[in-house]
C-alpha cells in the first residue's frame, strides 16, 4: 500500500470501519496557520529557546560564575557582579551558593544557603538571577549548567520562520509496521552522547512511487504521540542540515498520520547551545519532503 493523502482517507477508513472526521482544505490551512502561529510565540517566549544563551559543561569541584572573564561560568555583561557565586559538582551532584548581596530563587523559593540542584532529568527547578534562569542538564555521563537570558539576543533579533505552502498531499497516511516486541533504538546527539529510546514500530509511504519509511520513537513510556527525527534531500539546502522533528498520534489500526506541514527544524537550528538529538541513519530518507518548515535565517553559529 502507498502513502494515502487526505483525499484518500475516507476509503480507507471506511474500510476499516472507522468514520472519518472531514475538513475542509479552508479549515485545514487554517488549522495548521494556528499551529505555526504558536510554534513562533513558543520560540519566543521568555524560557524558549531563542532565550538560551550559554551552555557550560561541569568539571568535579568549584565552577564559579559571574560576568568576569576568569570564572568557568561566564554571565551575559551587566547581568550580575563580576562574581556571583559558585556551583559545587561532586559525584554528580550539584549545588549552588551565591555570593554575599547576591539574590536568587530556586522554583519559588529564595536561595540564601547551598542549595542542591537537581537536574533536568529529575525535575530539577531553574535558578533564577534578575533576567537570567539556569538550569542544570543531564546529558550521558556528562552534567552542564544552561543559561537563558530573557535579553537574549537571539531573541532579540528573531526574524521569523520561513514555510513551505500548505498542502494536504503531505498530511500522508502510512501505513504502521509494529516490532514485536519493540525494539532499543540508539538516537545519537550534536554533542557526541547517545541515549536508547524505544521504538514501537515503522511508517511506511510513497513519495514519487518510491517506498521510504522512518522509524518512530516514544520519549517515554506513557507517550501519547510517536516522535519522528529525519532528515531528507532537502536537508542542508531548503531545510535545516541537521534534519527536522515530526509528532503523530500513535498509531490505530496499523495506520499512522504524518502531517509534514507541521514538520519543524530542531532547537539547534535557533541557538549553538542545545543538545539535540539527530536522525538514526535508517531515517535519512533519499527523497524530497517540500513540507513544513524551512532553514532559519536569522542565526549565523
Amino acid at each position: 500500500m502507498g502513502a494515502l493523502t487526505a483525499r484518500g482517507l475516507v476509503a480507507l477508513f471506511l474500510g476499516f470501519g472507522v468514520i472519518p472526521v472531514v475538513v475542509s482544505a479552508g479549515e485545514y490551512e487554517t488549522e495548521i496557520a494556528a499551529w505555526r502561529t504558536k510554534r513562533a510565540e513558543a520560540l519566543q517566549a521568555e524560557g524558549g529557546w531563542l532565550s538560551v544563551a550559554g551552555l557550560f559543561w561541569l568539571k568535579e569541584g568549584p565552577n564559579r560564575f559571574g560576568t568576569a572573564a576568569e570564572n568557568e561560568i561566564v554571565l551575559p555583561p551587566v547581568s550580575t557582579p563580576a562574581s556571583a557565586g559558585v556551583f559545587e559538582f561532586h559525584d554528580g551532584r550539584t549545588t549552588v551558593s551565591l555570593a554575599a548581596g547576591m539574590k536568587g530563587q530556586l522554583g519559588k523559593n529564595p536561595v540564601s544557603a547551598p542549595t542542591e540542584m537537581k537536574p533536568d532529568t529529575d525535575g530539577g527547578e531553574l535558578l533564577t538571577l534578575g533576567d537570567l534562569t539556569i538550569q542544570v542538564i543531564k546529558r550521558a555521563d556528562r552534567f552542564g549548567i544552561r543559561l537563558r537570558d530573557r535579553n537574549s539576543t537571539y531573541r532579540k533579533s528573531f526574524s521569523g520562520l520561513e514555510w513551505y505552502p500548505v498542502s494536504d498531499e503531505w498530511k500522508i497516511t502510512a501505513r504502521f509496521i509494529a516490532y514485536s516486541p519493540a525494539r532499543p533504538l540508539r538516537i545519537s546527539s550534536v554533542i557526541g552522547t547517545s541515549e536508547t529510546m524505544t521504538s514501537p514500530g515503522y511508517a511506511t509511504f510513497s513519495v514519487g512511487g518510491k517506498e521510504v519509511r522512518l522509524d518512530g520513537v516514544l520519549e517515554a513510556p506513557d507517550s501519547t504521540s510517536l516522535f519522528f527525527i529525519f532528515r531528507d534531500s532537502t536537508s542542508g539546502k531548503e531545510t535545516y542540515g541537521a534534519g527536522r522533528f515530526l509528532y503523530a498520534d500513535l498509531p490505530r489500526q496499523g495506520i499512522v498520520v504524518l502531517d509534514f506541514n507541521k514538520a519543524y527544524n530542531p532547537p539547534c537550528a535557533f541557538t549553538p547551545y542545545a543538545t539535540c538529538p539527530v536522525p538514526p541513519q535508517q531515517n535519512w530518507l533519499a527523497v524530497a519532503i517540500p513540507a513544513g518548515e524551512k532553514s532559519y535565517r536569522g542565526l549565523a553559529h
